[in-house]
């Protein structure tokens, strides 16, 4: 990957040899490497068992899920929070289980719209509950940087499974709850 790197840089008009640049290659192998880690994720690994029986049927919500991903498109970051709900069919999961699997498919070349599904399926394949909401909603840097060149534009994306995509009522209750705050 080093040398498509420092091949770039002179694409880019640059020096590879040009001290500022000389690392630049190992750096940037490094950096794409960490971001793209969730393709050599498995869910299983993440979870390491931490699923336990309890009689909940109330809707458990974490929100305010930090994420940063790479548009697949431009290969720019895009970066916000997520928000996950589910309705327990007698099955609860680690509260710190949520955050890793948002790592786990948000490290990778995404869409917002895709990653917010896989991580509403993957949560609905785990547990089985009644029914899963995800809310993710991000600034895009190729929206802001390049193309249109808006500041302050949020993309917002849903996925909503079982209950939450059948009842009114569960849906409003999570969609009241998640009720956004997040600004740069």
């Amino acid at each position: 990957m080093k040398e498509l790197i420092k091949e770039l840089i002179i694409k880019l008009g640059e020096d590879p040899k040009r001290p500022g640049l000389v690392r630049t290659p190992l750096r940037v192998e490094e950096s794409l490497k960490f971001l793209t880690k969730g393709y050599h994720q498995k869910i299983d690994d993440l979870i390491r068992g931490a699923i336990f029986e309890e009689d909940i049927d109330e809707m458990v919500l974490v929100r305010d899920i930090n994420f940063f991903s790479l548009c697949e498109h431009h290969l720019l970051p895009f970066f916000g929070v997520c928000h996950i709900g589910y309705l327990p069919n007698k099955k609860l999961i680690g509260l710190s289980k949520f955050p890793r699997i948002v790592e786990m498919f948000s490290r990778r070349l995404q869409l917002q719209e895709r990653m917010t599904t896989q991580i509403a399926k993957c949560i609905n394949d785990i547990l089985k509950p009644k029914g899963v909401g995800v809310i993710t909603e991000a600034y895009h840097l190729c929206m802001m940087m390049r193309g249109v060149e808006k500041q302050n534009v949020k993309t917002i994306a849903s996925a909503m499974l079982g209950t939450f995509r059948e009842s009114e009522r569960t849906r409003l209750e999570f969609l009241n709850l998640t009720a956004s705050r997040f600004k740069i």
